[in-house]
């Protein structure tokens, strides 16, 4: 019993961690699940870690997301820019498409692809605001950009970051736009995770819960954390190691 606590925190830290930063949540789950045999249910896992990423940032924006309510503008456009990612995320769940991506041949390249891309798109010197430049045309762009993370190793917040330094916003706003864009996906996520869940008659437990708490702790954590480090450098940190993780990953494959 124990063992399975000290799991659920393992995972935790990393879809805390590794959710609200470029280096893709998912495949570090998966490959943490492919070199360790975790005696838990990963569907209950799953959707516990996935709302806790969601209410952490929920909770860290909460004022933010207050005055969306009032800016219909800005709301509406976080709202335009997710329907290609729920559109085709819709589509890969119930065409079962995504587990054919899930093998860490994919994870290596799309890790090593999109880090190479973020090293130059971080370079752009222009630094657009949200709330002087945000239109339709730059939230679609990254909303179309943002579909590619259904692909493991490419990274949610990684591809947004990026296409918003691609659109010349500075690190901060890219950020915040990627974690605004966060919230519908992680409510997309756990809702059909609880579908599934409720469908198999999964049962909730103690371990659910302390998952839940944790990857709250530690989501909540990195996204403060996070936000602090853009404002002062650069994304060649998380370039970097993407890059190691990939050869990591190629020594694996290919040896």
């Amino acid at each position: 019993m124990l063992s399975n606590y000290f799991d659920t925190l393992i995972l935790s830290i990393v879809q805390g961690v590794s959710e609200f930063i470029p280096v893709s949540s998912s495949a570090h789950l998966i490959i943490l699940s492919k070199l360790n045999e975790f005696h838990l249910s990963s569907l209950t896992i799953d959707v516990s870690l996935h709302l806790g990423s969601l209410l952490a940032i929920i909770f860290y924006f909460n004022k933010d997301l207050i005055n969306l309510l009032k800016n219909r503008n800005l709301a509406l456009l976080i709202i335009f820019g997710s329907v290609p990612l729920i559109i085709f995320g819709y589509i890969f769940y119930a065409t079962n498409l995504i587990i054919h991506l899930r093998n860490t041949e994919v994870i290596a390249w799309m890790t090593l692809v999109f880090g190479i891309i973020l090293y130059f798109a971080d370079k752009t010197k222009l630094e657009k605001k949200i709330d002087r430049d945000l239109n339709l045309k730059n939230i679609l762009i990254i909303g179309i950009f943002q579909i590619l993370a259904l692909i493991p190793g490419v990274s949610r917040s990684g591809i947004t970051i990026t296409a918003g330094r691609i659109l010349n916003f500075n690190r901060y706003e890219s950020s915040k736009i990627s974690f605004y864009l966060s919230i519908p996906a992680l409510a997309g996520a756990s809702i059909i995770g609880l579908k599934d869940t409720l469908d198999q008659n999964v049962q909730f437990n103690s371990i659910v819960i302390f998952s839940t708490i944790c990857s709250f702790i530690f989501s909540y954590l990195t996204i403060k954390y996070f936000l602090i480090y853009v404002k002062k450098f650069s994304l060649n940190i998380f370039v970097y190691y993407r890059i190691f993780l990939a050869l990591m990953l190629f020594a694996i494959i290919y040896n």
